[in-house]
């Protein structure tokens, strides 16, 4: 692919003259409108803003690079206009901008562009280029001179190896560096023509690791980080730090490569750069973070959900398919009631998948809590968090204790990180090995039982107890409670009680609860596998791709298959699983279904009473709560 495949004549404008940065951007969105590949002007003109909030794409030197990216995008573009008298952009150097590229990239799989994009985020750097640019007399002549450049300048992969096609002289200075950018698309590529641009005018030698949307590329080797005299990591997202540790390391925004790459160069070959200390307090995050707290909260969030995923979709498939074997090998009818609380594990085969599946299980809330940590205080953290959500996950808490975990396991490290900073510097350099381990998982350990977990437990109880008393009442109602309850916190008090609740009624010969119980906890999974088919701008590339696995966990009665999605937006997810359960619980009552089992899911239907109904139960709460969910949950950008 080449970049004039990405640029329609009717989306150039060479005559420019916005009078604001506002208004040059809705300029650009109309021309990005008039090339047809876009499907909601309004959605992708506020994710061109919402960029431009987290950071100026204004780079200098008169160049600005807005951009946007989603499912509003049909095919990836280019939009170009040329402001003759230049417009205030609150551009880096603070000088006017006279050549702006809009792009527009989807959400999909094929990342072609990504490549054509960066490319030319790289040509840009080179002022002739610009210069032509600014002076094309028609949209022709501009887009040969795009073609030229693109003919003379060798593809993105080619040009960042040539950084390190010639080995260095002996007594070169030697300078690694890392660029990132949250998008990964221009800032990425221009910090790393800027720093090459800048090291190769010192007469220094430079490899720089560039971390886009296409995944990490020329990535910097164990030697070559070995031999090197200086790291700069110009990033605003996470990047791999430890591998750094005892070296010279400039930490900076990615914008100061773009913008300040001769001083970053200078500063490297003058040696007055601090010594990187994996897990120090001035390492606890290698990212400048862009936006907000709320913004840090939620990525710290997302890297405990991002790894918690594959042991919540490996063990949760493994269970689902030890009960399909049991489903199919016994006949269901035939079991006593004690029998049947062994659903799952009956046939040799089906309980060594159970066995393996409730291992991976195991994990799941310690993985959440530990990543958590870290991504807050860095490795020191992540046994710590381990902990805390082992605890949450042994105890009365659930989930949502977990979640708490992780960040009190984060900041616990922070703070401790400040405390042993006073100490002696023979004692400091043990203090990641010995002292953050020690008193962290003490005190992690001690808020859990004695803070965390008391009040969660009492909680249960207090739940039992009503829905105990609430069991003579309206028999709808108590379907509405039970199974609301099972997708509150998916593990947690509320859904403890009202399973154990539905149990106990089996005992008792009732078994119009646990019906009403279980279809409760096969709704939130099943609600967010459709939701992620029919809402696909509302949730990230990994949550689609994962979605429907839920639909096989949901069916199988796993609600935890609905965790990661809950962990990420609970006050979005939550309540529409809540609402689809119970309006599921309600059917099931009102249909008069009955379950012997107490668990199972679809397998078990052979003991369904009235299962036609109560399949069309779960359906309905199903439909419910994967719209509530396309209503309620905000559109994603990635």
């Amino acid at each position: 692919m080449r970049i004039t495949d990405l640029l329609d004549k009717r989306s150039i404008s060479l005559t420019g003259a916005p009078a604001s940065k506002q208004e040059a951007l809705d300029q650009m969105v109309d021309l990005m409108i008039n090339s047809g590949k876009i499907n909601d002007r309004e959605a992708y003109r506020k994710e061109v803003y919402q960029r431009e909030e987290e950071s100026t794409t204004g780079i200098g030197e008169g160049i600005a690079i807005p951009h946007g990216k989603g499912s509003f995008v049909t095919k990836p573009g280019l939009a170009a206009m040329v402001v003759k008298n230049g417009v205030d952009f609150d551009s880096l150097d603070g000088e006017p901008v006279h050549l702006i590229f809009l792009i527009a990239a989807p959400n999909t799989e094929d990342n072609v562009h990504l490549d054509v994009l960066s490319k030319l985020s790289m040509l840009l750097m080179d002022e002739n280029f610009a210069a032509n640019l600014k002076n094309a007399s028609t949209v022709e002549e501009f887009l040969q001179i795009v073609d030229a450049a693109d003919d003379e300048k060798p593809d993105l992969n080619d040009q960042l190896a040539a950084q390190t096609a010639a080995a260095p002289s002996r007594n070169a200075f030697r300078i690694l560096a890392v660029t990132s950018c949250p998008t990964g698309i221009a800032h990425t590529y221009m910090a790393a023509e800027g720093l090459e641009k800048a090291a190769r005018a010192a007469g220094c030698f430079i490899k720089v690791e560039t971390r886009g949307s296409g995944g990490a590329k020329n990535v910097l080797t164990e030697q070559e980080i070995k031999e090197a005299d200086c790291i700069i990591v110009a990033a605003d997202a996470k990047v791999p730090m430890d591998r750094f540790h005892g070296k010279k390391l400039i930490e900076c925004q990615v914008s100061d490569g773009i913008s300040k790459a001769g001083q970053l160069i200078s500063r490297a070959m003058s040696g007055d750069v601090p010594v990187y200390q994996a897990g120090s307090p001035s390492a606890a995050s290698s990212v400048k973070a862009s936006g907000g707290a709320g913004h840090r909260i939620y990525m710290q969030l997302m890297n405990g959900v991002s790894h918690m995923l594959p042991f919540v979709v490996g063990g949760g498939i493994l269970i689902a398919l030890a009960f399909l074997i049991d489903g199919l090998s016994v006949d269901i009818n035939a079991l006593s009631a004690e029998a049947r609380s062994g659903f799952g594990s009956i046939t040799p085969i089906a309980a060594a998948l159970k066995s393996i599946g409730d291992v991976a299980f195991g994990f799941m809330l310690p993985i959440l809590a530990g990543f958590i940590s870290m991504s807050i205080a860095d490795r020191p953290g992540l046994a710590v968090g381990f902990v805390g959500g082992m605890i949450a996950s042994g105890g009365k808490s659930g989930f949502l204790g977990a979640l708490a975990a992780g960040f009190i396991a984060g900041y616990l490290i922070l703070l401790l990180k400040k405390v042993f900073d006073r100490l002696p510097q023979a004692v400091e350099k043990i203090a990641p090995v010995l002292l953050y381990p020690l008193f962290g998982i003490l005190l992690m350990g001690l808020i859990m039982k004695f803070c965390i977990e008391p009040p969660i437990g009492a909680l249960n109880t207090a739940l039992n107890t009503a829905l105990t008393n609430m069991g003579g009442s309206s028999r709808i109602l108590l379907g509405i409670v039970v199974a609301g309850m099972m997708a509150i916190d998916m593990g947690g008090p509320f859904n403890k009680a009202a399973y154990v609740f539905g149990t106990a009624s089996i005992a008792a010969g009732n078994y119009h609860i646990m019906a009403a119980v279980m279809i409760g906890g096969m709704v939130p999974p099943c609600a967010i596998a459709l939701s992620t088919l029919l809402f696909k701008n509302k949730f990230t590339k990994e949550e689609r791709e994962s979605g429907p696995v839920n639909f096989i966990m949901g069916l199988a009665f796993i609600t935890e298959g609905a965790i990661p999605f809950a962990a990420s937006d609970p006050l979005h997810v939550l309540p529409s699983c809540m609402v689809g359960s119970a309006a599921a619980g309600a059917l099931s009552m009102a249909f008069g279904c009955t379950l012997m089992a107490p668990h199972g899911g679809i397998f078990v239907v052979p003991v369904v009473g009235n299962a036609l109904m109560y399949l069309l139960a779960l359906v309905i709460g199903t439909i419910t709560g994967a719209l509530l969910l396309g209503i309620f949950k905000k559109k994603v950008s990635e």
